[in-house]
């Protein structure tokens, strides 16, 4: 069976979507018990996990270059698009879909075992 997704509204409108998630300036918020972070490379969203896998640093903290983020303790690299790492290893980041409409921004959140 495959898991149910929650789609979460995040933004009202894309408008607030831009004037809050500035380009290269990772924007931290929880949703559903999910700490995540919104990216921006310009023009395209991204939502991955808030705490790097590599050691749980807050890559709130960290250096986004376009898809790129960098955590701020051991310079681990990864890709916002697809969560791989960049720097080598099998670390990666959770990745969550965003989905901008007339009536919000919504973010999917893969439902827990029970609540399918």
């Amino acid at each position: 069976m495959m898991a149910q997704t929650h789609w979460i509204k995040i933004f009202e409108s894309e408008a607030a979507l831009k004037n809050n998630v500035l380009p290269s300036k990772p924007y931290p918020l929880s949703v559903k018990g999910e700490k995540i972070l919104l990216i921006c490379d310009q023009t395209t969203f991204y939502a991955v996990q808030e705490k790097c896998p590599h050691n749980g640093a807050s890559l709130a903290n960290g250096f986004c270059i376009r898809t790129e983020l960098t955590c701020p303790v051991h310079r681990f690299r990864f890709n916002v698009i697809d969560g791989k790492s960049i720097s080598g290893g099998s670390y990666a980041l959770k990745t969550y879909p965003i989905v901008i409409q007339n009536d919000g921004v919504f973010i999917g959140i893969k439902a827990k075992w029970w609540e399918a």
